[in-house]
């Protein structure tokens, strides 16, 4: 379940810093699927799985100045945009992938702590994942702990709830999106690794499979909160799991019905969710999605 979850807790952390600056990032899915291809390819050609960590977290940052540059200097609608960038990200990945599909990789192995990863039921549970698994975890608790503790975590959420106020308060409100949209690319590009490198160890084109719209999903799910998205990665990390054995087993389901579980869930949430619509709105960042005109 950690595992499937993973990737849906870095991507998902990553965006909800970039919603609490005011930005609305749709492109979430292909700065993944770039980050994917990135890291396996690199990995694959220097035999360092490192490299290719950080050669997805630059292909996610790259694939986030682009969408900056345009919508931040430019002032393109982010919607559009950010949709844009998920077609041009599939397209791409498949593209720079094309050459590795089918190739073998070793998965990054899984922590051995010594008279921990030996105890039984709870040393596989908590102390026989792999290092990105705690990463993510750490991430949430440092993101949570930057916002809600410090200065400029304080910035970001002013910069989010009300732009103006911040610039007139002598804030660099683009320089504060910048920085947060090139976070949530990094962490975007981040958790496409972890799907090509350890969760399934290759390169097929979609690899993502829809996580990127998950993530999205879930920071509306934890109402931009980031230990709700850790909860929620997990619920939806537990979904997959779900049904994967229950394909298993043998369950008299059809298995596309089953490999629709995740999907079910995530739309049955935003259902839920939808219904206290002004518990959301409270929530949500004031001027998330909304251009900056600094003149003004």
């Amino acid at each position: 379940m950690a595992r499937a979850a993973t990737p849906l807790a870095l991507a998902a952390t990553g965006e909800l810093v970039t919603e609490k600056a005011g930005v609305l990032n749709l492109g979430v899915e292909g700065m993944m699927l770039m980050g994917a291809v990135s890291a396996f390819a690199v990995t694959v050609a220097t035999g360092s799985p490192v490299l290719g960590l950080g050669a997805a977290i630059g292909a996610g940052m790259l694939m986030g100045l682009v969408f900056a540059g345009l919508t931040l200097s430019l002032r393109t609608n982010q919607v559009a945009t950010g949709l844009a960038l998920t077609l041009f990200g599939v397209g791409l990945s498949a593209f720079v992938g094309r050459d590795f599909v089918g190739t073998p990789l070793t998965a990054l192995p899984g922590l051995s702590i010594p008279g921990l990863s030996d105890l039984p039921v709870l040393g596989p549970l908590l102390f026989g994942h792999d290092p990105l698994v705690y990463l993510s975890v750490a991430l949430i608790a440092l993101v949570s702990w930057f916002l809600g503790r410090t200065r400029g975590g304080l910035i970001v959420r002013a910069v989010g709830e009300n732009h103006d106020a911040a610039h007139s308060l002598g804030h660099d409100v683009l320089l504060v999106r910048y920085g947060a949209v090139l976070f949530g690319g990094a962490l975007c590009g981040l958790a496409g690794a972890y799907l090509s490198l350890v969760y399934t160890p290759m390169w097929v084109e979609n690899m993502t499979a829809g996580r990127g719209w998950i993530a999205l999903a879930l920071v509306v799910f934890a109402t931009w909160k980031p230990w709700r998205v850790l909860l929620g990665a997990w619920l939806f990390g537990g979904v997959t799991i779900l049904q994967l054995h229950a394909q298993g087993l043998g369950v008299q389901i059809p298995s596309q019905f089953l490999s629709m579980l995740p999907y079910l869930a995530t739309i049955l949430v935003l259902v839920l969710i939808s219904r206290d619509a002004m518990r959301v709105r409270l929530s949500a960042p004031a001027c998330l999605g909304k251009a900056f005109h600094p003149e003004h």
